[in-house]
């Protein structure tokens, strides 16, 4: 059962970026598992259940990082991550279709929903979704603005694709999409109410998700 991070779980974030290495990370191994790793799991799980009471019965697919860097990819950095990160993502979306994501570090969680390191093709299957009907696609993430601290991120092409209008170019000429929020650790990250607030957000995503589930699966 999740029942909130604390401020603890920030201070090991600051210690392990001070010292990145693994005889510290031994000799608090027991405080990583208490205020970060158990807490992180919990999260995650009734996250998911939270998401499929909410509809249905529906799957997702849970995948939660681990503290280690891979040892193949350090390029001069400590072994061990500096922030944790999970996602859920609906069964059948594809390989590279959205999902739901949490990510907490030292001083700052986020959570949102995204296309993440999508193929070129992925993203040609997303606008062409787009362009098969801009009005619809227009109402679909109209209800969005009304959600507080919520913003849309991602590079952007040099050249834009195309032009559909104000409110959808921002969505159209993206490399890859990533509607989320960032907020300072909080109270409600330290309460057991994270996972149904997240949820509520989510459902409000869902629309979205699943239309953008639609559209990239046809690019696997």
């Amino acid at each position: 059962m999740f029942k909130g991070f604390s401020k603890e779980t920030a201070d090991f974030f600051w210690e392990l970026g001070f010292h990145n290495e693994r005889p510290w990370f031994l000799a608090h191994k027991e405080q990583f598992e208490r205020v970060l790793n158990e807490p992180f799991k919990a999260l995650a799980h009734e996250l998911y259940d939270e998401m499929r009471g909410r509809f249905g019965g529906e799957e997702f697919t849970v995948h939660i990082s681990r503290i280690y860097r891979d040892a193949r990819r350090l390029f001069g950095r400590g072994p061990y991550k500096d922030h944790l990160w999970f996602t859920l993502t609906p069964v059948g979306a594809g390989d590279y279709g959205p999902s739901f994501w949490f990510e907490i570090g030292a001083a700052d969680y986020s959570y949102g929903l995204g296309l993440w390191a999508p193929t070129a093709p992925t993203m040609e299957a997303f606008r062409r979704a787009v362009r098969a009907n801009p009005a619809a696609f227009e109402r679909l993430i109209a209800p969005l603005g009304s959600m507080k601290g919520f913003a849309l991120h991602g590079e952007e092409y040099r050249r834009p694709k195309g032009e559909l209008g104000e409110a959808i170019d921002p969505w159209y000429n993206r490399k890859y999409l990533d509607f989320g929020t960032r907020r300072d650790h909080d109270a409600l990250l330290y309460s057991p109410d994270l996972a149904p607030a997240m949820a509520k957000d989510f459902e409000k995503l869902m629309p979205l998700c699943r239309f953008m589930a639609g559209a990239t699966r046809s690019a696997d």
